[in-house]
């Protein structure tokens, strides 16, 4: 590991090949594969070192206000569950300008971070309980005025396409469940089952502290064999309208979603691909910026200059020029959202500080963030799949 770094280092309980990142053609892929430490994967429950309240019977649970500029970073469900190592990213918050948490409560495997009581939830037996005391960390957080984002991979869950086939992405071929290149199945959009469990579960979500849903793969997918892939309840309206069937569909999801869960007084976020940002079209995946802003308080747009392809508008490595990518694309969300009568302060980014395609240090986080607030934007979220972040590109608090 580079001296120069400045990376807050959490080391010594990752396994070797913590996260793959292994790199797709298809630029559009998002890095957000995630595992445990190697701690809990041999059966322990992590180190108690870090003093947390107790929960008192009389325990209630509160909110945090949306601060008026969300500066947030990820952590994992198991670096959540594992105490000295969530206290690490605590330490961070309370040093810097950080003033947000977003926490997985559902990540790419399907599996949930705590205990839930909803039958719905419990009949699909994804509760993992990674995060043991989840009222207790979200109250240990609220106490600091820490505000927490909650993230759900929502269609790639391969815990509920496996216990319902009928209701996943299948393949063409034999109508078996469909996986991309890492292994990992889908859900079809139009599953309305599956919608019902996303909401219970944002609805349990929110009632154990979190502040607000953050909703990611919130698309069709992408990156895996598309010639052989069937949506087995998608399939007539796409085939129908090839054009905007996908979106169309998926826009109906949204506002389910908002129809759902806004009056629980949850905020709802999603994340989409970077390229929404600059493309009229949905990507093939579903996701277009002017039918998803209407149904969220925010838009996360995975801005990362690693994720563009070759030659994207006139740079032959992208990687190489994080201010310019970040800029040109957060100046195009913000022209269209202002042409669709809608706030572009709703517009709040994923920034990278993870090294895939090139060196991210100090220099471009801060050119990153640079580019943010010279688009006339406040807000922003680090993405690093492992927890290790550049404090030196952080403001003191």
């Amino acid at each position: 590991m580079r001296q120069n770094k400045g990376k807050f280092l959490i080391a010594g309980i990752f396994v070797a090949a913590l996260f793959s990142l292994t790199y797709f053609s298809a630029p559009l892929f998002s890095l957000e594969y995630e595992t445990a430490p190697a701690a809990i994967l041999t059966g322990t429950e992590g180190v108690i070192d870090a003093v947390l309240p107790e929960l008192e019977p009389s325990f209630v649970v509160t909110h945090v206000p949306t601060p008026s500029a969300v500066k947030a970073i990820y952590m994992t469900s198991w670096v959540g569950g594992t105490r000295d190592l969530r206290e690490r990213l605590v330490d961070i918050v309370d040093e810097t300008e950080i003033n947000a948490i977003v926490l997985d409560i559902k990540d790419y495997s399907g599996q949930i971070a705590f205990e839930v009581e909803d039958p719905i939830l419990q009949e699909v037996g994804a509760s993992e309980r990674r995060i043991t005391d989840i009222k207790e960390f979200i109250g240990y957080l609220h106490d600091k005025n820490i505000y927490v984002i909650g993230r759900i991979s929502v269609f790639q869950d391969p815990i509920f396409a496996k216990k319902y086939p009928e209701l996943a992405v299948q393949k063409q071929s034999d109508k078996t469940v469909w996986k991309d290149y890492k292994g990992l199945s889908f859900v079809d959009v139009n599953a309305k089952e599956f919608w019902d469990y996303i909401v219970a579960l944002g609805e349990e979500s929110y009632a154990v502290g979190f502040d607000e849903l953050n909703f990611d793969y919130v698309r069709f997918p992408s990156d895996g064999n598309m010639k052989d892939i069937y949506y087995p309840l998608s399939e007539k309206q796409i085939l129908e309208d090839p054009i905007a069937g996908k979106a169309s569909l998926l826009e109906d999801f949204f506002a389910y979603l908002h129809r759902k869960l806004s009056p629980t007084g949850v905020v709802l976020s999603a994340d989409l691909f970077g390229m929404t940002m600059t493309n009229s079209d949905d990507l093939n995946i579903g996701q277009v910026l002017e039918l998803a802003a209407p149904y969220f308080d925010f838009i996360a747009p995975m801005v990362y200059p690693s994720h563009y392809p070759k030659n994207f508008n006139g740079y032959e490595n992208p990687n190489k020029y994080p201010y310019e990518i970040v800029k040109f694309s957060m100046d195009k969300g913000v022209a269209r959202l202002i042409a669709a009568s809608t706030s572009p302060l709703k517009l709040r980014p994923w920034i990278q500080d993870f090294d895939y395609g090139g060196n991210y240090d100090i220099p471009e986080i801060q050119a990153q963030k640079k580019a943010v607030y010279d688009a006339g934007l406040t807000s922003w979220m680090i993405w690093d799949p492992s927890n290790r972040y550049t404090v030196g590109a952080l403001d003191e608090e």
